[in-house]
């Protein structure tokens, strides 16, 4: 359900002198000392030690919530951090978002239940009223994809599901919690992207002045 853009990943590069960097969006990617103070060295990979848990806490951290990370930082070291024993290596936030889908147990969005007011104090004008309330509510998708100027198709190909999946978000009016990330991780991106070309039209000027 992860977005599919080359910036959206993690990535991994150890130096001939044993030096470790993680990047994530081009970003180096925070250690979370302050929250998950397991490594004093910083991150590795390749084995089960305190420095690969400690980079397994900050990719979970970085797409999820501090209890998700913390529950599941043993079993995502285990089955993905050891896994990666070349110097450089890239993951995808779609994989790692695949492995919580498949191996967390998500906390359900609370739902928010209406009760029904008393069968006297209902009155002919007030149905039309929730009705007329309900039509008029805005539509979660199509807000979304009017900020970004895509398409519901559009959308669909860049959370690479099916177009069948967002037209039900449209038609729920809501969208599942990881649907939400991925959203942001795509619009996070657009920002990003604009700070980049801003960035170089800026260095352009500069060699023309």
């Amino acid at each position: 359900m992860a977005i599919s853009m080359n910036n959206h990943v993690f990535k991994g590069h150890k130096t001939l002198l044993g030096n470790r960097y993680v990047t994530y969006g081009e970003v180096e990617l925070p250690t979370r000392f302050d929250v998950y103070p397991k490594s004093n060295v910083g991150f590795d990979w390749g084995n089960g030690g305190k420095a690969s848990m400690q980079l397994a806490f900050s990719m979970l951290y970085q797409l999820t919530n501090k209890e998700l990370a913390e529950e599941n930082v043993s079993k995502f070291t285990n089955d993905v951090i050891k896994k990666l024993n070349s110097r450089d290596w890239t993951l995808k936030a779609k994989d790692v978002l695949e492995w919580i889908e498949k191996n967390c147990e998500l906390p359900e969005e609370p739902q928010i239940t209406q009760e029904t007011p008393p069968q006297k104090q209902v009155t002919r004008v007030q149905p039309k009223a929730t009705r007329k309330g309900r039509k008029n509510r805005s539509n979660v998708v199509k807000e979304i994809c009017k900020e970004i100027g895509i398409t519901q198709k559009q959308l669909a190909e860049i959370l690479e599901v099916p177009e069948g999946t967002v037209s039900s978000w449209a038609v729920k009016n809501e969208i599942p919690r990881l649907g939400k990330k991925a959203i942001e991780f795509y619009m996070q991106n657009i920002k990003n992207q604009k700070i980049v070309d801003s960035y170089r039209s800026f260095q352009q000027l500069l060699k023309a002045s």
